[in-house]
């Protein structure tokens, strides 16, 4: 992060330098001190006190904003808010009015740096203490309207955006913890999976392998079947590995969604893409199919298209052979996002094609189209799964 929020430390150069020029900023306000003290006609040795105890407020209002979030107890914050209240009230009281501008530093500084609970005590009682003095102070009651509702106000102003601030922190965290036990439970998820998929095929094999090693001298038959049984069992064990390392990499909708939605933002294009997959209960080989496809036509926009804005429509549909889903991404590029993309949209047709599906790709109106449309339902009958030349050779014990 470049900045820092209210409520926390700065800890790096970066922050402290945007946190010091954020503050400094407000200290503009301080015009009317620094004017009475350079033409209000006090004396020099009531000026000089005025300049130190403006420095001393000054420096004692910078450290309490600077070292909120540092884990100092409520006393002491609550200590030095009264330390500042006092020092305002001095200097209102012997050297004018000007000077009751102190207080709305001391109200927001309370709004900052204490929680919620407490501030919503010290920022109405330094305001209700700066009114009395502007009562008190010669014509300090023209300066009461102007000040009093920028100390009410500011003060728990400051406290809002503070926990606001605050709870958009937790939320991070939380996400991050959830982030986190997802991995962990994928983690155990796969490591029962494989415990399940090979355990039994490894004490089966692990046996049988004893087994063929006590016959081996005496029984070559029975060996010779024992090893057989190995090998069946050998490769049982890889197909069922392989089929669940393929359920492993399938990608799905979601994942794809959420992928596509950053790889556009940070391609500086517009991105109008639904919240949720949403179609309802699909054929797992369907959703797959519709997954690489989003992937790489998202990879195609921001690749090749030059576009401002992509939308992409999910929907299921019900046509004369059965449900159906309609996958839609569309661009307003002119970069030619129908050209040079051969290979990749005959691939993705060839894939779509396999679970059941088509493509339509080219160039529409205000840009590039493209359409691809699935089975919603898993096809009647065995097939459905397609083996490649590497999965058969895998098979046959390569």
């Amino acid at each position: 992060m470049s900045g820092v929020g209210i409520g926390q430390r700065p800890d790096n150069r970066r922050q402290k330098l945007v946190k010091s020029v954020w503050t400094g900023i407000w200290l503009v306000y301080l015009s009317a001190p620094v004017g009475d003290l350079l033409h209000g006609g006090h004396s020099t040795g009531v000026t000089v006190l005025g300049w130190l105890g403006l420095v001393v407020f000054v420096a004692w209002y910078w450290a309490l904003v600077f070292r909120t979030g540092r884990g100092e107890g409520e006393r002491l914050v609550l200590g030095s808010l009264a330390v500042l209240a006092a020092e305002s009230s001095v200097l209102a009281l012997t050297l004018g009015r000007e000077w009751l501008v102190l207080f709305v530093y001391v109200s927001i500084a309370s709004g900052a740096a204490l929680p919620l609970r407490t501030a919503r005590l010290t920022v109405p009682a330094v305001s209700a203490l700066m009114a009395v003095l502007a009562l008190v102070v010669p014509g300090g009651r023209a300066y009461l309207a102007g000040l009093l509702i920028p100390a009410f106000l500011g003060g728990f102003a400051m406290t809002g955006v503070r926990e606001l601030l605050r709870t958009t922190i937790a939320l991070r965290e939380a996400r991050a913890t959830v982030a986190q036990l997802a991995a962990n439970e994928e983690r155990l998820r796969l490591a029962r999976d494989l415990h399940d998929l090979l355990g039994h095929s490894l004490s089966l094999i692990t046996l049988k392998s004893e087994l063929a090693g006590r016959m081996l001298p005496g029984q070559p038959e029975k060996a010779a079947q024992q090893v057989a049984d190995i090998e069946s069992v050998s490769r049982q064990a890889l197909v069922d590995v392989r089929e669940a390392v393929t359920g492993y990499r399938r990608p799905r909708l979601s994942g794809e969604l959420a992928g596509a939605r950053v790889a556009l933002t940070a391609a500086g294009i517009v991105a109008d893409l639904p919240a949720e997959p949403g179609p309802g209960e699909v054929a797992e080989e369907s959703e797959s199919a519709l997954a690489w496809t989003l992937r790489e036509a998202v990879t195609n926009v921001v690749r090749h298209s030059g576009a401002r804005r992509c939308s992409v429509t999910l929907a299921r549909r019900e046509t004369l052979t059965g449900p159906i889903l309609e996958l839609i991404v569309e661009d307003d590029g002119s970069g030619g996002s129908g050209k040079g993309h051969g290979n990749g949209l005959s691939g993705l047709a060839e894939r779509l094609e396999k679970a059941g599906g088509t493509l339509e790709a080219g160039r529409a109106r205000h840009g590039f189209r493209l359409v691809a449309r699935v089975p919603a339902t898993a096809p009647a009958g065995p097939a459905g799964h397609s083996r490649t030349a590497a999965d058969d050779a895998v098979g046959s014990g390569t």
